[in-house]
């Protein structure tokens, strides 16, 4: 070891327990030192994440003088380079970044179209022939916005490979039960000795390109569980045939074609039936109610799949409605909509096992859309069997609070067990999971995740010491079954919730 070397503290560390012989504190300084460099990883996105600002600015301003009738050719120079710089950093901050981004039940057609608009927008673009083929009945569990992005950098990864005009296909199919998106080219191809490397960061044929769009693509076929790769020349039997045919094969579809999905819409003004009638109309059943009285008459004529209900209905409420429907069938999921939100409103929906609470006016009706998607087609609920199980985990790292939670749990004939740190060990399903907001190693959001992963299907409860209405919509939209304040200065009370939460009766 140098003295005048300036050791990183982790080093440090590992190297004092390897030299001491001590094998615990040398995996503990071991995985510190894993740590510190994801948080340089992490570190070199958020600054270039902050880059996008000033980019932001520059970009308007061009804009705003090419509109006054500034010199057209340095701008339309001066905004390539910018868009450019733009595209590099997306690029980067993708391939930095340790996050999965969220994935529902998607068909492939909206954003492998929406990247072809995209595509076609650019002036760059305006050379290229492009062929678009995907029917709307191919889908996958995944995130539109990456695949969208892997579907833009494959066609802007043509276009540059091209310096004049020329020919782009992209086509989705499904060979056998695996849904195939290919991408292709009549540029000058890929040279024999880039082939097996090109998908490494910074390795391109154009000199046009980033290097980077490619690496892209493979980070995000793999979130997907995809393969992406070259295909042969004559997979798409175009004559003459293509120079590139870049292939990217999704993993199998286990969702056979069936009856259609049934939404039922409660609301007693008629526009907003209106509106999730036209949104949804093609995708699922539409069914329509008035009133909370109207819709318990429909769901005992039949059941439904996903009930979309106001809250302020005229006679029975939507929470009443919510209750009554998930005694007519334990498996009912109900969405609660309100322009008048309440921490008590979101503590009720909690209990009556609420999927998700949605603010009127809506801000994005595409993300309205999302939601309906995922939850249709998210798997049916399951009536829950009584548990032999008796273990509840408790994520909580302060001792003291930890104690008062076990000895809560105990007074209902459960026993805890107190995982201080976000390291877990897998076991068997536990009856249940307790997981504090304020979890050092994994606040709110990855705590409430951290909790749900842990539960593996058993019910979660939140504790927070600050109960706010944020907190409560977070635990609701990750599918909490309650979310408590901390009541430590009366262990009964808290004791009282959690028998609440997780159905035990307190002996």
């Amino acid at each position: 070891m140098l003295p005048d070397m300036e050791i990183p503290a982790p080093l440090a560390q590992l190297l004092q327990a390897l030299d001491a012989g001590d094998l615990p504190a040398a995996r503990t300084a071991a995985a510190a030192l894993q740590r510190s460099g994801l948080h340089a990883t992490q570190l070199a996105a958020e600054v270039l994440h902050e880059l996008r600002q000033p980019l932001l600015g520059v970009k308007a301003y061009a804009q705003i003088l090419a509109e006054d009738g500034g010199p057209t050719g340095p701008l339309r120079l001066l905004m390539s380079q910018v868009e450019r710089m733009e595209q590099i950093v997306s690029d980067f901050i993708r391939l930095a970044s340790e996050r999965h981004a969220p994935q529902q039940r998607l068909s492939l057609a909206a954003p492998i179209w929406a990247a072809a608009k995209l595509f076609s927008v650019n002036p760059d673009s305006s050379r290229i022939s492009l062929e678009v083929e995907a029917p709307e009945d191919i889908s996958v569990q995944g995130n539109a916005r990456l695949i969208e992005q892997l579907t833009l950098n494959l066609l802007n990864n043509a276009r540059d490979a091209m310096s004049g005009r020329g020919r782009v296909k992209v086509v989705l199919t499904r060979e056998g039960s695996e849904p195939v998106l290919y991408v292709a080219d009549w540029g000058p191809g890929i040279p024999d000795e880039l082939r097996e490397r090109i998908f490494e960061p910074y390795v391109t044929a154009s000199k046009r390109g980033t290097g980077l769009g490619l690496a892209v693509c493979r980070r995000i076929a793999q979130e997907h569980h995809a393969r992406i790769d070259l295909a042969p020349l004559e997979v798409l039997r175009d004559v003459p045939p293509p120079a590139t045919v870049f292939r990217v094969r999704f993993p199998a579809s286990d969702t056979a074609p069936g009856r259609r999905k049934r939404l039922l819409v409660v609301d007693d003004e008629t526009i907003i039936r209106m509106v999730f009638r036209d949104l949804m109309g093609k995708e699922c059943e539409v069914i329509e109610a008035a009133s909370g009285e109207e819709a318990l008459d429909l769901l005992r004529e039949s059941p439904v799949d996903l009930i979309v209900t106001d809250k302020n209905l005229p006679g029975l409420s939507g929470l009443e409605l919510a209750q009554q429907a998930r005694r007519l069938s334990a498996t009912s999921r109900v969405i609660l909509m309100t322009g008048y939100p309440s921490l008590v409103t979101t503590q009720q929906a909690l209990e009556l096992g609420v999927v998700d609470y949605l603010l009127k006016p809506f801000d994005d009706i595409r993300e309205v859309r999302n939601l309906l998607r995922s939850t249709l087609a998210a798997p049916p609920m399951q009536p829950g069997a009584v548990a032999q199980v008796t273990r509840v985990d408790v994520l909580e790292d302060n001792p003291t609070t930890a104690a008062q939670i076990a000895e809560a749990l105990e007074l209902i004939g459960l026993e805890a067990r107190v995982l201080p740190t976000s390291e877990l060990i897998a076991l068997e399903p536990p009856a249940g999971v307790v997981v504090s907001w304020d979890f050092a190693p994994a606040y709110g959001r990855k705590a409430l995740e951290l909790g749900k992963a842990l539960a593996q299907g058993a019910p979660f409860v939140v504790l927070a010491e600050h109960l706010t209405m944020e907190t409560a919509l977070e635990s609701l939209r990750a599918g909490a079954t309650a979310c408590l304040p901390k009541l430590l200065s009366d262990t009964t009370a808290l004791s009282r919730e959690l028998s609440r939460a997780f159905k035990k009766g307190v002996p």
